[in-house]
């Protein structure tokens, strides 16, 4: 049975369940007609799963936005998809293998899935014929898009991340701990989720992550993909919001350490969720780096 934390990490978990409790504003997918240009909703078949995207805009930069744990283009991006400049960006939101509308097959984590997302990412993008894309990555999806860097240094324009780490550490691992149950979320998190997979999955998807994540804990150093740190050439900024409870700054600090030219951009009141809480000032933060 869990030892009661106690200390810094009491605190930390006590305002991430106040977080869950209060829920981040996950926006609904909307029509297609509600947004600027049309989007476009479809799966495409790639590395041998069908995999699903969003897309919108006609501007030469290709940005994919990458989704976090549980994730998928109309629950993680809506104010992405919506309002970022459709004349300079074409956007694709994908969802990973397993979630979103990718399935089947369900999903599962593999001591390498954070690899295989980097390559499925990059497969669908080229499979959709785009030269060179940009990566925004949120939390999971922010670790997948330092790999797909860090792999495939050509193909990657520039990178914004936010909510990512590049290891996992005790304190991490009671904040898992911490978000195993999902029917201790608030109504407000989990309905968006609940109505994409229904309770049943959503609730053993959640522990299935919460087990993968915690695999890295045993490798040395935690590691999950420090050691690609230094061979990311793109321009990357790192954005962090300082009230979030899920990844503590310090990640946020090693990553822009040892990603060389790194930018970090601190929001005081940024949580987890700072891209949709703060929709506006991400979305101009990230057009003016893009360009």
């Amino acid at each position: 049975m869990a030892m009661a934390p106690s200390g810094r990490g009491a605190l930390r978990l006590r305002l991430l369940l106040s977080a869950l409790k209060s829920g981040p504003h996950v926006p609904l997918a909307r029509p297609a007609a509600a947004f600027g240009t049309s989007v476009t909703s479809t799966k495409v078949a790639v590395n041998g799963v069908h995999l699903h995207y969003q897309r919108t805009g006609e501007g030469e930069h290709a940005v994919l936005l990458l989704p976090g744990m549980l994730g998928s283009g109309e629950t993680d991006f809506g104010p992405q998809i919506k309002n970022l400049n459709k004349k300079l960006f074409t956007v694709v939101a994908w969802d990973p293998r397993g979630y979103g509308h990718s399935r089947p097959p369900d999903r599962d984590f593999p001591g390498d899935f954070f690899e295989r997302d980097a390559k499925d990412a990059v497969d669908l993008m080229k499979t959709l014929k785009f030269k060179k894309i940009s990566l925004l990555g949120w939390s999971d999806g922010g670790i997948t898009a330092l790999i797909a860097a860090a792999k495939y240094p050509s193909y990657i324009h520039k990178m914004v991340i936010w909510g990512a780490n590049a290891y996992v550490t005790e304190e991490d691992e009671m904040i898992y701990q911490g978000i195993r149950d999902v029917s201790k979320w608030s109504e407000k998190t989990k309905k968006p989720l609940e109505t994409l997979y229904g309770y049943d999955y959503l609730a053993k998807t959640c522990e299935k992550w919460v087990d993968g994540i915690k695999q890295f804990k045993h490798l040395p150093d935690g590691n999950i993909c420090r050691h690609l740190l230094p061979l990311v050439q793109c321009p990357t900024l790192i954005v962090h919001g300082e009230k979030d409870p899920l990844v503590p700054r310090f990640h946020a600090d090693f990553i822009h350490q040892h990603v060389r030219g790194s930018r970090l951009h601190l929001m005081p009141e940024g949580k987890h969720n700072l891209h949709l809480r703060f929709a506006n000032e991400f979305n101009k933060l990230v057009e003016d780096f893009l360009q």
